[in-house]
């Protein structure tokens, strides 16, 4: 790695240099030579703007100096990367010129196959409308919530200080405030990082109970309360699985366990931190529900509600009717896909455990629809949500507001190097090398992160207008088209198959792809 410290030295050598060439002349000649290059280093050190060549002055250039002819060597050498890379260049694209707010617009049609199988479009109107103006709102709290909260329609989704850095923290929360849209913490507690800058924080408790834990990992009332209590922390989100391990529990090796992380998370530092595969605080659907009540009461009324990855039918069916029987429900269900993303699982989690996202949303709002709980949830839709018709697209399916975490890390330069779970991230972002963390700039990437927001909504907005819709309340899967053959054409309204309300409470009427699952769901047991 060379290291930016190198090139500030290479230019107390070229002052000396320049000194020696009053005495022995000859030496000027070294400065024709190395002159530029060190010229060039010391200026990618010294700039703000790209962490790349912050990080790795000089070397850096060779990145984009590919990224400049990478389309006319695209059809001859990495034919194919769109559809193999974790996110396509497209949609990179989109997100680092909306981030930086430069022209988002392209030339000669669209770059996607739309004949291919799987292509999705939304139906536009020939009574088009004017986008609505602002940056809607949805209101998150039911019945027993006495601190609702006004969320945007799209926020950022969870990730942890430990897994990103301290700066990456810092200009995430930085661009929620100046934007005006919450962040969510992540399940490694509430860093100094997350409160300084005074965005709004959806504090995440995991597994682990990370800040609010006794010393032998049991969760403390007492430290949640306090926490809870503060004035950015505006919902609380209990973590029951996420996209990309399921099921999994974490670990954060004891090297990266650093004061400041062991200070967020109520461990110790320096030793390895486990997250267990489930929560020990209870054991039941009932116990869950319980659980939401009580948190609610600690954190002075504010929503509560759980974030999962749809798994077994049957065990979100007993949650169902946990709900019914107690009474009690969650503010909100954060739904999260099996392909979403992670800094570190295993392979056979991240390919093969976990309901995709799309098919996560629909059934968690057709569950809820067809037990009558719906109106008093919020659906919250995180997994690959990068662009407006991704966001539509979701409305679609049943949620009501968007989470989006692929998109802010782009948007803070994140170059998709893949090293997220070897403490080399080159872009500051996944490390807690301070090296590597120096070169993300606070100042510039904070406003990135919110123009990104800006954008995303705004794309969201125009396409909710020439789809002839005054709100996201009214798109419904027929708005959706997916090609499903060479000449076959469906609507998602058509391709899922939506219940009625109240429709799993008949006996008679329960669909029966379900009849088992429902008849098998307990409320006191998963």
């Amino acid at each position: 790695m060379v290291r930016r410290w190198f090139y500030r030295i290479a230019a107390l050598i070229l002052v000396l240099i320049g000194l020696l060439s009053w005495i022995w002349p000859d030496v000027l000649w070294s400065l024709v030579v190395i002159g530029p290059v060190i010229a060039i280093g010391l200026k990618d050190s010294l700039q703000r703007r790209h962490t790349v060549l912050r990080n790795f002055p000089l070397i850096g250039h060779i990145r984009y100096f590919l990224e400049m002819i990478r389309p006319e060597i695209q059809q001859y050498f990495i034919e194919g990367e769109i559809d193999a890379h974790p996110i396509s260049r497209e949609f990179r694209n989109i997100a680092y010129q909306r981030a930086k707010r430069e022209l988002e617009t392209r030339p000669f049609g669209t770059q996607r196959d739309v004949y291919r199988v799987g292509y999705e479009w939304t139906s536009h109107s020939l009574n088009a409308k004017r986008p609505p103006d602002g940056d809607p709102r949805v209101l998150v709290g039911g019945p027993d919530c006495t601190s609702p909260y006004s969320a945007s329609i799209l926020n950022i989704s969870a990730m942890s200080f430990g897994a990103l850095s301290a700066n990456a923290i810092l200009a995430l929360n930085g661009g929620a405030k100046l934007g005006n849209f919450a962040h969510n913490t992540g399940e490694g507690g509430i860093s100094p990082y997350h409160l300084q800058p005074g965005g709004d924080l959806i504090w995440q408790v995991g597994t682990g109970y990370f800040g609010c834990r006794t010393g032998d990992g049991q969760f403390d009332p007492e430290q949640f309360r306090t926490c809870a209590t503060g004035d950015t922390v505006k919902m609380i989100e209990i973590k029951l699985s996420q996209g990309a391990k399921p099921g999994h529990g974490g670990v954060l090796p004891g090297a990266k366990v650093s004061a400041e992380i062991a200070r967020a998370r109520g461990v110790m530092a320096g030793e390895t931190v486990f997250s267990p595969p489930c929560h020990s605080a209870f054991s039941s659907p009932v116990g869950l529900l319980e659980f939401v009540a009580r948190l609610r009461q600690l954190a002075g009324g504010k929503p509560v509600g759980f974030k999962l990855c749809v798994g077994r039918v049957d065990e979100f069916f007993s949650i169902c009717k946990a709900m019914i029987e107690t009474g009690t429900t969650p503010d909100f269900i954060t739904v999260d896909g099996g392909e979403g993303g992670t800094g570190a699982a295993p392979l056979e989690f991240l390919n093969s455990v976990g309901a995709p996202a799309w098919d996560g949303w629909a059934f968690v709002h057709n569950a809820l629809t067809a037990t009558n709980l719906r109106d008093r949830i919020r659906i919250i839709a995180s997994g690959k949500i990068l662009t407006g018709f991704h966001m539509i697209r979701a409305f679609a399916l049943g949620a009501d507001l968007c989470a989006s975490a692929r998109g802010m890390m782009l948007a803070m330069g994140c170059i998709q190097s893949l090293r997220c779970n070897t403490n080399h991230c080159p872009t500051g972002i996944t490390t807690q090398n301070p090296a590597l963390a120096y070169g993300l700039d606070v100042g510039n990437k904070t406003p990135r992160v919110a123009n990104f927001h800006r954008g995303t909504v705004h794309g969201c907005l125009e396409i909710l207008g020439a789809m002839g819709l005054d709100s996201i309340d009214d798109v419904d899967p027929s708005h959706i088209q997916r090609r499903t053959g060479n000449l076959q054409i469906t609507d998602l309204g058509e391709l899922y198959e939506f219940m009625r309300p109240g429709q799993l409470l008949d006996d008679k009427s329960v669909p029966h792809r379900y009849r088992d699952q429902w008849s098998r769901a307990r409320p006191d047991r998963w």
